[in-house]
Parts: C-alpha cells; sequence; structure tokens
C-alpha cells in the first residue's frame, strides 16, 4: 500500500507540473518564448523536442525531408527570437496548435536543397 500511495503522489505531482507546462496552441508557446535569454527554456526545449520527433518519426523512404539545418546550427535562442518574429507577424497562426506552427516555421527557416 505504501508504495502504491509513492507511485500515486509521483504521479499526480508530474501530471500537475506536465500540466502547467503544457502549450497547445502558439499563443499559449509564445507566453513561454517571450521570456529573456534562458527564461524562455520551455520554448527552447519545446522546439527542440518538435524537431527531435520530426526526425524520428519520419520515414527518409517515404517522406522527404522538409527541414535541414545546416552546420553550423544557430543556437536555440536564436531560433526562438526568430520564432518569436515570424509568429507576431503571422498571428492567424495563434489559435492553431504549437508543433503545428512550430513545424512550419521550421521549414521555412530551414529549408532543404533540392
Amino acid at each position: 500500500m505504501k508504495k502504491f500511495l509513492i507511485a500515486a503522489t509521483l504521479a499526480f505531482g508530474m501530471a500537475a507540473s506536465m500540466q502547467a507546462a503544457n502549450a497547445t496552441t502558439t499563443d499559449e508557446l509564445l507566453q513561454y518564448c517571450k521570456g529573456d535569454g534562458n527564461t524562455n527554456v520551455t520554448c527552447q526545449i519545446y522546439g527542440q523536442a518538435v524537431y527531435d520527433t520530426y526526425l524520428a518519426t519520419r520515414n527518409p523512404k517515404t517522406a522527404p525531408s522538409k527541414i535541414c539545418v545546416k552546420q553550423p546550427a544557430p543556437t536555440r535562442i536564436q531560433v526562438v527570437d526568430e520564432y518569436i518574429a515570424w509568429a507576431n507577424a503571422n498571428p492567424s497562426n495563434g489559435p492553431k496548435p504549437a508543433a503545428e506552427t512550430m513545424l512550419k516555421f521550421l521549414e521555412g527557416v530551414f529549408p532543404c536543397g533540392k
């Protein structure tokens, strides 16, 4: 019973903290992104996670690459600053899912050569 209570407490705590950092729309994500420097780390991590998921789930045999980051890559802070500018210039994306607009942004900033 003690193990169950500990596990339940941990699960509840994790769920509560995940909900606090959950950004579902572009407008919600922008609230995290607009922090200065390292204070926008949630936005940096979110963008990295979206990109990593894109890399891990895209099948190169059936889906051509749409995002190609040239090396040396810009810093995450630079990419976040560009994303904020892009999102502010495209306010109609505000209610759209943040992952969708992040991918659209990355495709535009890091296009693959033909």
